[in-house]
């Protein structure tokens, strides 16, 4: 299982330790990732997702899964999280 948060595309990065005689040792960042059941109201229907914890800020902010979505940009999404996009804006132009 990759590291990488299904809504916002975040992954490990690289960097250094530095000691207090300033020697530098490569390390990497790990991001926070949490395991969320998300609920979408457009498809009446709950996403189980891999998500950084700054990520499920956004989503409580922005008022849910939808609107988080509907603002984000394709490039950082995941395959899954496309498809659950493209369903929720199919519905949505439906109705």
């Amino acid at each position: 299982m990759s590291r990488v948060c299904d809504l916002s595309g975040v992954r490990p990065i690289t960097g250094n330790n530095v000691s207090h005689s300033r020697v530098h040792t490569k390390r990497r960042f790990l991001p926070n990732l949490v395991n969320v059941t998300l609920h979408s109201e457009v498809l009446a229907q709950s996403f189980s997702l891999r998500i950084a914890a700054k990520a499920l800020r956004t989503v409580d902010k922005l008022g849910g899964l939808d609107a988080y979505l509907a603002k984000a940009k394709e490039d950082g999404l995941s395959e899954r999280a496309l498809k659950i996009k493209r369903s929720i804006e199919k519905k949505s132009v439906e109705a």
